[in-house]
């Protein structure tokens, strides 16, 4: 997932940057609204963290002309002393707020949640090479998978299974398909092989690998990643 990070302050942006980054999230960096701007037109943006009070063009305009063309969830930074321009930031169009100073896992919790909903409500553009179910998402372009906007680490053989069942969604595989499209060889007895694969993936996909939302059995037949 990737995230601008719109302030004046250069620390402020770094020290975002770096807690967003540990979660596993790309940054994209802006110091006012005219970068902020070029950058959402330039980039795959699925997130804006933008600053009220900057130069050149302040949060709430720069709000004003990416609403004029785009959904992305923003959330908006505000010092205490201005909650007149956050509520008329709200107004126009920003998903969410956090005050200046902040803690930095309240931010963390607020940049999840806007992207959880985001995803849940299908606002993520559908685009060549980026396949969803639901709150799970394979992005072929950049090799990554991630769930409610957080990023899951596969291994390149999980990676493959999950990408050749979710750019097939709804479309059940037998074991021996499965292997044959991964492996790219005749399969002799590959049950033990795959399902093991199936149950890792499911680990780290699923909240409850007993009770899967996204990769699903059929019995008797194979698996299936879910049409949500």
């Amino acid at each position: 997932m990737n995230i601008l990070v719109c302030d004046d302050d250069q620390a402020i942006v770094d020290a975002i940057a770096i807690y967003l980054e540990n979660e596993g999230y790309h940054i994209f960096k802006a110091y006012d609204g005219t970068e902020a701007i070029a950058v959402v037109a330039e980039q795959e943006v699925h997130l804006i963290i933008m600053d009220i009070m900057m130069p050149k063009m302040d949060g709430i305009k720069a709000t004003m002309k990416i609403r004029e063309d785009n959904n992305i969830p923003l959330i908006m930074l505000s010092a205490k002393s201005e909650d007149a321009d956050k509520i008329i930031g709200l107004n126009l169009g920003a998903d969410d707020y956090i005050t200046k100073p902040f803690n930095p896992l309240e931010l963390i919790a607020r940049v999840k949640s806007q992207l959880r909903r985001f995803t849940a409500l299908g606002g993520m553009e559908t685009r060549s090479g980026l396949y969803q179910s639901g709150g799970l998402a394979v992005d072929d372009e950049s090799k990554t998978v991630t769930v409610d906007g957080d990023e899951v680490h596969l291994t390149p053989v999980q990676y493959k299974i999950l990408l050749l069942l979710t750019t097939n969604a709804g479309k059940v595989f037998s074991i021996e398909d499965i292997y044959e499209k991964v492996w790219n060889e005749t399969a002799y007895s590959p049950e033990n092989t795959v399902s093991v694969h199936i149950r890792k993936i499911r680990e780290k996909i699923e909240i409850n690998p007993k009770e899967p939302k996204y990769l699903k059995v059929v019995w008797g037949i194979g698996y299936k990643v879910e049409k949500i």
